[in-house]
């Protein structure tokens, strides 16, 4: 068994600056092909089920780290699917940490503040950014897991029955509801802050 394998890839948020893993030689190319392949798909995970940038690249490596310990159980056709489940479970894992032990840190910041010409653009980009993570961080994991699957991620029905593993009528009755869901919370939540910048 091999002691480690390091994956490198390029140095930019949701990419792997070096993830260590433990497992048998046979399966080191299967685990760097994966990483190389779907880092960031569970780094944008992370960070949609609330996850700081430096939480998620935390996060990441032990969501991938899981992977290595149990890649043999990992069929080729699902690996999306285990990362998927996995990041959620490693994401509730850091919030219960965070409610054990509060601390304020701020958030690193998000848009460059050289683009001075689109300031108005930015900031309203970043508004809908916060606004549309502050709902799916409300919303009901279940509700909130195939809005990011489906409509952030780009999965199909089928993928996204692989990877929470319900049947795709589940998944197609779960995304009307999250939609509606999601459509209301944001209409409501623009709504209070139209009413707060309207009062004297």
């Amino acid at each position: 068994m091999s002691e480690s394998v390091i994956a490198h890839a390029a140095a930019e948020p949701g990419s792997p600056g070096e993830v260590a893993v433990c497992t048998r030689p046979g399966a080191e190319a299967r685990f760097v092909a994966i990483v190389r392949e779907h880092y960031a798909f569970a780094w944008r995970v992370l960070r949609r089920f609330g996850l700081s940038k430096a939480d998620a690249d935390d996060a990441a490596q032990q969501v991938f780290l899981v992977l290595s310990q149990r890649i043999d159980e990992v069929a080729p056709p699902k690996e999306r699917a285990f990362l998927f489940r996995t990041a959620t479970y490693v994401a509730a894992k850091v919030h219960r940490a965070r409610r054990r032990r509060p601390e304020t840190s701020a958030e690193d910041c998000e848009e460059s503040e050289d683009a001075a010409p689109q300031a108005d653009e930015l900031v309203d980009r970043r508004r809908a950014r916060e606004l549309l993570d502050r709902v799916l961080s409300e919303m009901p994991h279940d509700l909130k897991s195939v809005i990011v699957l489906f409509e952030l991620e780009g999965l199909t029905m089928s993928e996204i029955a692989d990877a929470l593993e319900v049947p795709p009528g589940t998944v197609a009755s779960r995304l009307r509801r999250a939609r509606a869901e999601l459509a209301a919370r944001v209409a409501r939540a623009r709504s209070e802050r139209l009413a707060g910048a309207t009062k004297p």
